[in-house]
């Protein structure tokens, strides 16, 4: 009797790994291809502009004042030349500053954005797998060093279907 259990579980074990369902996605595409990405995309080209425009006006506000100070430089009194170098300091400092955290709110708005359009296409594909009854869906670009798409089912279609994407 004991032989028959362990013979049936032997045979049994197997086909129950056989059974397991392993799916796989590349999920830039399907990104790529939504209108929230398109419309952030838009957004944050935007923004970038409007970072650039400031710049560009603290730069040419900078370089305006750079060059009447050498200009003047040789004829003025020592304690107004400090001054104004000490201004065009400061001009330098503010537009250093003004660069480091326009970069840093770009970066804040990208990771927000993108944030938000991943949370969609997260829950796409756990329905996607509950639905299908996948053990693992594994997301090519995370670096698995190998997936074996023959034993493997890409969920692409799937998971834009249940995006509403064509």
């Amino acid at each position: 009797m004991l032989k028959r259990i362990i013979l049936l579980a032997i045979i049994v074990i197997p086909m129950s790994a056989l059974a397991q369902k392993f799916g796989h996605i590349n999920p830039l595409p399907i990104m790529q291809a939504m209108p929230e990405y398109t419309k952030a995309q838009t957004e944050l080209q935007e923004l970038q502009k409007q970072y650039e425009g400031e710049m560009k006006i603290m730069q040419d506000e900078l370089a305006k004042k750079s060059s009447e100070y050498d200009k003047q430089r040789d004829s003025l009194p020592q304690n107004i030349r400090q001054r104004r170098e000490s201004e065009l300091q400061d001009l330098y400092a503010r537009l250093q500053q003004y660069a480091q955290e326009s970069n840093q709110n770009m970066q804040k708005a990208t990771q927000e954005k993108m944030a938000e359009i991943s949370k969609k296409i997260e829950t796409a594909i756990q329905e996607v797998g509950k639905a299908g009854g996948f053990i693992y869906i594994f997301d090519q670009t995370a670096g698995i060093p190998f997936i074996n798409e023959t034993l493997s089912t890409d969920v692409s279609a799937q998971v834009k279907a249940k995006l509403g994407l064509k």
